[in-house]
């Protein structure tokens, strides 16, 4: 059986499925039955200055069948005494001294104040931080979370105060409300940080009652910003998480975060360079058992590619993630159509004549039977047809040799710079 052990920046745990720090992590007794199901680490709720939260707090997105395709939460952090967290953080880490307990903290951009709570914390036998930069709504609007988080020089400064008089790893949690999260991540680097974790959630509105005309969620009438995460926001994390791994001055750990609800998809953030992957919504949706699955699909997933360790995944894949200028653009695939698996339903069809290029012709052979065929000269190998086909296997997109030798935007634009 493959090594599942995790060490993210010296953290290590028994597996790489952490629990974020959110709701399913806000006291002893949900973080040690989440250690029992199989967790191999939790970040606690994030901890502060004592806050009041509202109701309601919650919100989904359904779509098309699918229940959770999206979640809303204008909850704060936590809202239980910090003797009480810290109370409940010793008793776990005394049950369960091989799993990870790391600390959520978020604090006024005040180097006492950091002072403070870390030592506080560090007390108690956390196994690392996670300083909370990320969060959206509510504390943002009191200068901390999201709005630090926004400030390469708030998350510089404060990372390094901090590191000051920490003696765990320092996790930076980081936002992904900026126009590029690499000059947060860059500057986390520089702060001193040993690892950032992205994404946190993303601005949203879920949605209005077209019968009340509320917003949703609302609380007494009126509604606000909240925070949007779930499987619906995992292309948007994988894509930050690749470009954080690549990027030449963020050469420390990541903790990956955003729409994990399967092993597939903790094997994608792995392999775009997570170190281990950070699980909330799926939690909230299915209950903590459902490490199990990804526990098993994990391990199944290693042994049939003949790995060793889950270690050997991480960053495999993010040397095959570039700018666009990079992609040789005489590359070339085209659809084909298997008419064996066809059934013959027109989706093709549709979709490339009214919002494609019109390649996809309907024909009738010798015994009056219709057929749907490519013109492959006149393909582009967009992969319309491919993604809203409604039959595995009944379209292929397929390499078509066209003798042209690699070349990409930035090449041609520097032989023609040299000419």
């Amino acid at each position: 059986m493959a090594d599942l052990i995790s060490n993210l920046a010296g953290i290590t745990s028994p597996n790489p499925f952490w629990l974020a720090s959110a709701p399913p992590t806000n006291s002893g007794y949900q973080v040690q039955r989440a250690f029992e199901a199989g967790w191999g680490g939790a970040v606690w709720k994030t901890l502060g200055e004592p806050i009041m939260n509202s109701t309601s707090r919650f919100a989904a997105l359904h779509f098309n069948g699918k229940r959770v395709a999206g979640f809303n939460n204008i909850e704060l952090i936590s809202d239980r005494p910090l003797d009480v967290n810290l109370r409940e953080i010793a008793d776990t880490k005394k049950r369960f001294p091989n799993h990870a307990i790391v600390a959520s903290l978020m604090v006024e951009p005040k180097q006492e104040k950091w002072h403070e709570i870390v030592k506080r914390v560090e007390a108690v036998g956390v196994d690392g931080l996670e300083l909370n930069f990320g969060c959206p709504h509510g504390m943002a609007e009191r200068g901390m979370g999201s709005a630090s988080g926004q400030v390469p020089a708030l998350v510089e400064q404060q990372t390094a105060w901090v590191k000051e008089v920490a003696t765990t790893p320092v996790i930076v949690k980081l936002t992904p409300n900026i126009t590029d999260i690499t000059a947060t991540a860059e500057a986390a680097a520089q702060g001193g940080a040993d690892a950032i974790s992205l994404i946190n959630t993303i601005n949203s509105l879920a949605g209005v009652d077209i019968d009340t005309w509320q917003t949703i969620p609302n609380v007494d009438g009126l509604g606000t910003h909240g925070g949007y995460c779930g499987p619906a926001v995992k292309p948007i994390a994988l894509h930050m998480l690749g470009d954080c791994a690549r990027h030449p001055n963020v050469d420390i750990p990541i903790s990956g975060i955003g729409g994990i609800a399967t092993w597939q998809d903790a094997v994608q953030f792995l392999l775009m360079g997570a170190s281990n992957v950070q699980v909330c919504t799926a939690a909230m949706h299915h209950g903590f058992r459902i490490v199990e699955d990804l526990l098993d699909g994990l391990s199944a997933y290693l042994e049939e590619k003949g790995l060793a360790s889950v270690q050997d995944l991480v960053g495999q894949s993010v040397h095959r993630y570039s700018e666009w200028g990079n992609l040789n653009l005489n590359h070339q695939v085209v659809a084909r159509i298997n008419q064996d698996v066809c059934i013959n339903c027109n989706k093709c069809h549709i979709s490339c004549e009214d919002t494609a290029h019109q390649c996809i012709g309907r024909y009738t052979d010798e015994n009056g039977a219709p057929y749907l065929k490519v013109d492959e000269d006149e393909c582009v190998g967009c992969n319309l047809c491919s993604i809203v086909c409604p039959v595995e296997g009944a379209i292929a997109m397929v390499p078509k040799p066209n003798g042209l030798p690699p070349m990409s935007w930035n090449e041609r634009q520097a032989a023609i710079a040299n000419d």
